[in-house]
């Protein structure tokens, strides 16, 4: 890390750091955040010429103290007239974000996009955000470490910063932190930082938050994270051989949609995700033996993250293979026959509400079998979950009615994943905003896009294909 001065038109940055293990292009995000002016319109002088984005440090001869020349003109900031009507762009930046309808898109600080497209997912998630806001320097307990509370954190700020921004965020915070937790998204090659698998990325921020979170104030956010994303199995272990047979009990926060030649569509690759083969000692053989695990769902979260296992270990060529096979997705998920029978029994009467409230939308008349409703069936924003003995209690923050979970589910987002190997070609997010429009975030060029055109995104050739999908839940009120 070496420090410098900068100098632009009038104005003179003094102590700018340029870590010299990463890119220039970093570097001129860094200026981009203090001057305004975009990387591709900056001309920095430097020994040889103009500094390029990839160009190596150590080569280039910039030292301690050094003062650089930056050329470039920043973004035009318009004025407001003075009279006459008022335009978005004469807006205070904050009201400009709400106005534009999404938040704004991230820099690519350098095969970052895993990285940009799971961040633009979780922060779709408002309830998520609002337990962020609660997490404060002072609210670390002794069982979370430093660097768990450092990426907590810096998780805030840059969801806020997205929130804020018009223009594009560079994360380079963020990514210093993410890296220092987790080294794997570090590693370089020729000296470039490698691309790296999305879903990884995913699984190691919402175990982070899983752990900061719940570590607060637990009586304001009991366990945060797992009543949003987690999910109760109950699963039957039988050995066949042995006659052998168990329960098992776990919580994980994503259920795998498993690709064979005999899956077309989510909901078959689901089934099989929930059935696998085991090998462990039998002790009645005294040997090892194969067993047989079946899975069911024991208790719903508010989101449900489906990844589809599209990568594979091909030891030919020492990397992860992309299966390509088209697999059909729903907007709407419903994961009723996918649950263990103590939880269909607590799911019958919110579905019962549901189908009533919805069919008198539709000018139906209500069964005469259902639950009275209080009001009309909506997405609400009450946090809450199944637990793992399959209640079903979601208490809205600030109303006095219960919402329950129905195991149907409405598409959110999706991360999706083009080219032929998670460690190469480009990740994307594309997300449902709450004005129900869907944003395509490559990066940080933010693309509205038609709902019909979401469900396209399912495989069968090299254009973006979906790798995870989150799912909002419907609930009815009790």
């Amino acid at each position: 890390m070496i420090t410098v001065s900068v100098k632009w038109q009038k104005e003179l940055f003094k102590d700018v750091e340029i870590d010299t293990t990463q890119p220039p292009y970093v570097f001129k995000c860094q200026l981009y955040d203090l001057t305004g002016v975009p990387p591709e319109r900056q001309k920095i002088m430097v020994k040889g010429g103009l500094l390029k984005d990839e160009a190596d440090w150590s080569t280039l001869g910039v030292k301690e103290g050094q003062k650089l020349m930056m050329m470039g003109t920043a973004d035009e900031i318009i004025k407001a007239p003075e009279k006459g009507p008022v335009f978005v762009e004469d807006l205070p930046e904050e009201e400009q974000a709400v106005a534009m309808g999404h938040s704004a898109g991230l820099f690519n600080l350098g095969n970052t996009c895993y990285m940009n497209s799971t961040v633009q997912c979780l922060h779709s998630v408002p309830e998520l955000k609002s337990a962020l806001v609660k997490y404060s320097h002072s609210g670390r307990s002794n069982d979370v470490d430093q660097s768990s509370h450092m990426l907590t954190i810096a998780t805030r700020d840059l969801f806020n910063e997205l929130d804020k921004s018009v223009k594009p965020v560079a994360p380079m915070q963020f990514w210093m932190v993410l890296r220092k937790k987790y080294p794997q998204f570090g590693q370089l090659h020729n000296g470039v930082f490698m691309q790296q698998d999305a879903e990884e990325c995913w699984t190691q921020i919402l175990y982070t938050l899983s752990q900061s979170l719940k570590s607060t104030d637990s009586s304001e956010i009991p366990h945060t994270v797992k009543a949003l994303f987690g999910i109760e199995l109950v699963s039957r272990v039988h050995c066949q051989e042995s006659g052998e047979e168990s329960s098992e009990t776990e919580s994980v926060y994503s259920l795998k949609c498993h690709i064979s030649h005999e899956v077309n569509h989510l909901h078959e690759g689901l089934k099989h995700g929930l059935k696998s083969e085991l090998e462990k000692a039998s002790p009645s053989l005294g040997r090892s033996a194969i067993y047989l695990k079946e899975s069911r769902i024991n208790g719903l979260p508010r989101y449900l993250t489906i990844q589809f296992v599209r990568f594979f270990w091909k030891r030919e060529s020492n990397q992860k293979a992309k299966i390509l096979r088209k697999v059909d997705y729903p907007l709407e998920l419903d994961v009723y026959d996918l649950c263990s029978d103590d939880l269909r029994k607590k799911l019958e009467a919110p579905r019962k509400v549901l189908r009533d409230e919805e069919g008198k939308k539709l000018g139906l008349k209500a069964s005469k079998n259902a639950t009275d409703s209080k009001g009309d069936v909506k997405m609400s924003d009450a946090e809450g979950s199944s637990n793992g003995s399959g209640e079903l209690s979601m208490t809205a923050s600030q109303e006095d009615s219960e919402t329950h979970l129905t195991g149907i589910y409405d598409l959110v987002a999706v991360l999706t994943h083009k080219g032929r190997s998670a460690d190469s070609g480009h990740y994307v997010a594309w997300v449902k905003q709450e004005s129900g429009k869907w944003i395509e975030y490559d990066d940080d060029n933010p693309i509205a896009q038609r709902e019909e055109d979401i469900t396209k995104l399912s495989g069968g050739g090299d254009w973006h294909m979906a790798y995870i999908c989150m799912y909002k839940a419907r609930v009815a009120p009790m």
